[in-house]
């Protein structure tokens, strides 16, 4: 094959189908990644939301736990009148601080401004409702005849009313007591409790509603991750039926071809049929010179016809064959006069001559051999006693050619012995053969006889 036919060649380069798979995985890869992250992200925001409600509730919870506080503190001040109660609710007021505090941690999450704003109402309300709180602690103070530096300055810088202050202490008692346990005082507080309610319920909603978002969000990831996650499972399985088409079957193939010494089969990758079509040129090449050299080895040069080493390799062959043969065993009569006489170039045209004439003369199956000298031989195959007329025929015509001899070379005859064997090549049909000849010659030559036993 030249290079121009190597050129021409079809198929799939290993190196370009590595090449595209390698970008395949890594583009697949990369996107399972996005995909990845992006799921990474809508968790993230799912977390977020839970958390952001969890805020929510706790900062109502703080504002309703600071107002309720509140409510108990200066309601116990009026039952009671211990100041202890008094410094309880201003601590809760100035340090404890659980309401602007929920408010102060709402305003870092934004995300829903109304809500927030419910909750700021609900401040406001509870602020309002400190006034009048602030007015009852002090006539319950000007009742008990509370005063100075016992009182917070907020409760000391409540005025009372011209009207209040005419009031007797059991009277600023029962109108204290009316002031936080009375129906204004309660509505004041339902009012908190409703802005309260108000944000809850906003904040569930607004929950809810991120919370199904960010879960379309991840449905529509783990959709894709999927879809990804199977289209790369799909060119695992493409990228194995590849290799096992253009890679493995070849090599399988390429094997077999050589256990069996014979030509390699196209098949697989453009490399390997690009290898097996080189592997055949070599091949071609070391059978032909094989051939040539086998040829050599076991042919005459000068004939063509087998040699001795041929005939014997063939000897032994036959021998377990088997099969019914006829073994000629012939001698050119007169040959050495016609080498001292005419010398030895027209000694071999007469080989050659007979040589041709026996090739020509039995069938193409049969075996012609120059065993050295002027000795030759031809092995017949299928050869049976009935045919015994067919070879003297063919003697005889052999003969009376060379007795009459139309191209210049010099008069000569053959002396022919034949055996048969019905169990292929014995060492008895070689003897038997040779005994036969040694008749022809003891009786003048130049004819064919057959072994009787």
């Amino acid at each position: 094959m030249d290079k121009k036919e190597k050129k021409n060649i079809k198929g799939i380069r290993i190196r370009t189908m590595n090449y595209g798979m390698i970008l395949a995985a890594c583009i697949l890869y990369v996107m399972v990644i996005f995909v990845t992250i992006h799921i990474s992200v809508g968790y993230q925001n799912l977390s977020d939301a839970m958390d952001h409600y969890i805020e929510c509730m706790k900062a109502a919870d703080q504002v309703t736990e600071g107002s309720d506080y509140l409510t108990m503190k200066v309601r116990l001040y009026v039952e009671t009148e211990d100041l202890q109660q008094v410094k309880d609710y201003f601590e809760e007021l100035h340090v404890t601080k659980r309401r602007d505090k929920a408010v102060e941690e709402l305003e870092h999450h934004q995300d829903n401004p109304e809500a927030h704003r419910y909750l700021e109402l609900a401040l406001e309300k509870s602020n309002e409702l400190m006034q009048r709180e602030f007015y009852a602690m002090r006539l319950v103070a000007e009742a008990a005849g509370q005063g100075g530096e016992e009182l917070p300055q907020e409760v000391r810088d409540v005025t009372l009313s011209a009207k209040d202050l005419q009031l007797s202490p059991e009277e600023m008692q029962e109108k204290a007591r009316e002031m936080v346990f009375g129906t204004a005082y309660q509505d004041a507080k339902a009012l908190i409790g409703s802005n309260i309610a108000y944000f809850f319920t906003n904040a569930v909603e607004t929950t809810r509603l991120d919370q199904v978002q960010s879960a379309l969000i991840l449905e529509k990831s783990m959709v894709r991750q999927r879809v990804y996650i199977s289209i790369l499972f799909v060119l695992n399985i493409v990228t194995f039926v590849m290799v096992i088409m253009l890679i493995v079957k070849p090599l399988q193939i390429y094997i077999r071809c050589i256990k069996e010494d014979k030509m390699l089969e196209i098949a697989g990758a453009y490399e390997f049929k690009y290898l097996a079509l080189t592997y055949n040129d070599i091949y071609e090449v070391n059978a032909a010179n094989e051939a040539m050299l086998r040829h050599k080895a076991e042919h005459d040069p000068l004939t063509g016809v087998i040699n001795r080493g041929g005939f014997d390799q063939l000897s032994q062959i036959l021998k377990a064959q088997k099969i019914p043969l006829a073994l000629l065993l012939i001698d050119v009569d007169k040959f050495k006069q016609v080498n001292d006489g005419y010398g030895h170039e027209t000694g071999d045209l007469v080989l050659k001559k007979v040589a041709k004439l026996l090739r020509e003369s039995f069938r193409s199956n049969d075996y012609v051999a120059r065993l050295g000298g002027d000795e030759f031989a031809v092995l017949m195959v299928e050869a049976t006693p009935e045919q015994e007329v067919r070879i003297r025929n063919k003697v005889n015509y052999i003969n009376s050619v060379l007795k009459n001899p139309e191209d210049g070379l010099p008069e000569v005859s053959l002396s022919v012995g034949v055996a048969f064997s019905a169990e292929g090549f014995t060492d008895d049909l070689y003897r038997n053969t040779d005994s036969a000849l040694y008749l022809v010659k003891e009786h003048g030559r130049c004819g064919c006889d057959f072994y009787r036993g």
